[in-house]
Parts: structure tokens; sequence; C-alpha cells
């Protein structure tokens, strides 16, 4: 089951963010809405209707928290850079995932969701200062400082992480 819930291993903060690894992770975020585009373009209604693991996610869900996910993300970012590590709102990602917009809403809205948005996000982060991978957030629902460079991490990961849900699932059901 541990494999089917982090295909790509959990995320590991690294403990030094260089220049070469935060063009990678911009890269990432600047691929991952066409990547995700991609990996469920031929999908039908019942192939995105199906959970990735066992009590999991339907690939629509993990196509809608992925833009829930990564809209929170990229105002985290806006937050840091404009405030003194400012206290970031959590949100329950769970019964997100179950709101109507989740279950009504076509999953294209939320590819053109992301690639505008990762659009933005990526203007901003290719013109960073380097001070700027410094600033932080709070994250009271782990109770720890986020800096810049971390946080670009976790996202770079985070979206490749459901890409592979999907690109796993596809795989082992041989669409």
């Amino acid at each position: 089951m541990e494999d089917l819930r982090y295909p790509i291993g959990r995320f590991q903060a690294p403990a030094l963010v260089t220049a070469d690894m935060r063009k990678k992770y911009i890269n990432d975020i600047r691929h991952l809405p066409s990547l995700l585009e991609l990996a469920v373009q031929h999908l039908d209604a019942h192939q995105l209707g199906t959970p990735y693991r066992p009590g999991g996610w339907t690939v629509a869900q993990v196509v809608h928290h992925v833009a829930d996910s990564h809209m929170n993300g990229f105002t985290r970012l806006k937050l840091a850079l404009t405030e003194d590590n400012p206290t970031i709102k959590p949100y329950d990602e769970t019964a997100w995932a179950e709101l109507p917009d989740v279950q009504y809403t076509p999953i294209n809205i939320s590819i053109t969701l992301l690639h505008a948005l990762h659009a933005r996000w990526v203007a901003v982060l290719e013109h960073m200062e380097a001070r700027h991978w410094d600033r932080t957030f709070f994250h009271p629902g782990n109770n720890a400082v986020n800096n810049m460079a971390t946080h670009l991490a976790n996202y770079s990961w985070h979206g490749l992480h459901h890409l592979a849900h999907i690109e796993k699932l596809k795989e082992r059901e041989g669409w």
C-alpha cells in the first residue's frame, strides 16, 4: 500500500537548495500542467472516477486537488514575499475534495486553471532575488517555519507525486 500512496517516495526537504536545484524545481512547476493534461487527456468518465488506490481519491479528485493545493502554494509564496513570516491558513484537503466544485466541474477547468496559475507562479519564481529564497511563512498545521527554497522543492515534489498517482494507475489498469 505504501508504494501506491507514495509512488515517488515521501517528500524529503533538502538540507540545501542550490541554484541548479531551483532551476529544476521551477521547471517541474512550469511543465506540470502540460504533463497532467497529457496524463488524463484520453481517460473516459469511468477512468476519471477510478481511485488511484483503494480508499484513495479518484483521478478527477486528484486533478482538482492539485489545482486547489497549488493555488494555496502560490498564495503562500506571495504572502511570504510581502509579509514578515506570515502565519498561513491550513485547509482540510479531504473536505475540499468532497465539495461540489470537485464533483460537478469537468477536470479541464482545473487543467486550464493550472496552466494559468503555473505561468504566473513561474514568473514570480524566475524573478526572485537571492535574498527572497530565505523568506519564510509559519505553517500552524505542522508547527513549522518554511522558507521559499523548501516550499519550492515541496511543490515540485507535490505535482510529480500526484502525476505519478495517475500514471501508475494507468499502467496497472492497462489504459
